[in-house]
């Protein structure tokens, strides 16, 4: 069973909260952490992290949209 948009949210603020302000992760991280088959989950993990309150998504230092974003992004505590 997929995992619902309530446990990649759980598991993006654990991830946040563990590396702390200033410390990013990538959200293949949170993926994994959820599913054997990660990869098809990504467009959901980027999905849910856009929504989430604590959440911003960075590209080269840069606040970017997590949805809209090209290329490889990484997540960081707001």
């Amino acid at each position: 069973m997929a995992p619902s948009d309530e446990d990649i949210a759980a598991v993006l603020t654990d991830l946040a909260l563990r590396r702390g302000r200033g410390k990013s992760f990538c959200p293949s991280e949170a993926a994994k952490a959820l599913a054997a088959e990660w990869r098809d989950l990504m467009p959901r993990v980027r999905l849910v992290a856009a929504s989430h309150p604590h959440i911003t998504a960075t590209q080269k230092g840069m606040t970017v949209g997590a949805v809209t974003a090209k290329g490889p992004i990484r997540l960081t505590l707001r």
